[in-house]
């Protein structure tokens, strides 16, 4: 169970919202990362703070200390290394939201390989991310496949090529996925069995209906990402 920071009533990707996901048990936690006019990589989901702050500034335009007191009544800010060694027991799902945080977020992650999954949408700023991670020490974090690499997944599953499957899969370690995405469906039996048959785990987003999470997990589906860790965790076990 991947809990994302989101959890009620506190603000998402704070550091009360790390807390209260693992005080509902999750075994992983799913954040997100900007940089800021500054250089420093945030906790952050949004290109800007409007939703979270109500200020209309992009994360790229506010300093750490301004952001750091705009949050500081929402939940308390977190820098990326903050939230790697504050949590150091901790294994950690990063988003990697902007070009230019991918080198910055790399090298933070770099130090903490062996428990983060680096992912983005952006396959080539995942790879940049990757690369600026291995960099570091010389081992490569977890990896999941970006947006390019997912419609090349389904396209093979569409054409039934196994040679555009293993493209679409090659150097990852799971795939996390939504089941629709625009009313389109993702996941199927077919896809959960030919990414299973490369050795590669399954992971649906985000899924906060307990029925739905023993269904997924009845189909196959390896991890759960949810908003609701504690109910997760109750109904799986």
């Amino acid at each position: 169970v991947t809990a994302e920071l989101s959890a009620r009533g506190i603000a998402e990707n704070s550091r009360a919202a790390v807390v209260a996901a693992l005080e509902a048990g999750a075994h992983y936690v799913e954040s997100d990362c900007h940089l800021t006019r500054d250089g420093v990589v945030v906790l952050f989901h949004d290109e800007d703070l409007r939703r979270v702050t109500g200020d209309a500034r992009a994360v790229a335009e506010v300093s750490y200390a301004e952001l750091f007191e705009l949050m500081a009544p929402r939940g308390g800010l977190l820098t990326l290394e903050q939230l790697l060694e504050d949590f150091s027991a901790t294994r950690f799902n990063i988003g990697v939201k902007s070009d230019a945080v991918a080198e910055p977020a790399g090298r933070i992650i770099g130090l903490h390989s062996d428990r983060v999954l680096l992912a983005s949408f952006d396959d080539a700023r995942r790879q940049r991310a990757l690369a600026a991670a291995h960099a570091v020490r010389g081992v490569l974090p977890a990896t999941s496949p970006g947006k390019s690499r997912l419609m090349r997944l389904l396209l093979a599953g569409v054409l039934r090529s196994p040679r555009h499957a293993a493209i679409a899969l090659a150097n990852v370690d799971a795939v996390q996925i939504p089941e629709r995405h625009r009313g389109v469906r993702v996941l199927s039996q077919r896809l959960i069995d030919t990414v299973h048959a490369h050795g590669i785990e399954v992971h649906v987003w985000t899924v906060n209906d307990p029925v739905r999470m023993q269904q997924l997990v009845a189909l196959g589906v390896d991890g759960i990402i949810t908003d609701r860790a504690d109910v997760a965790l109750r109904v799986l076990g």
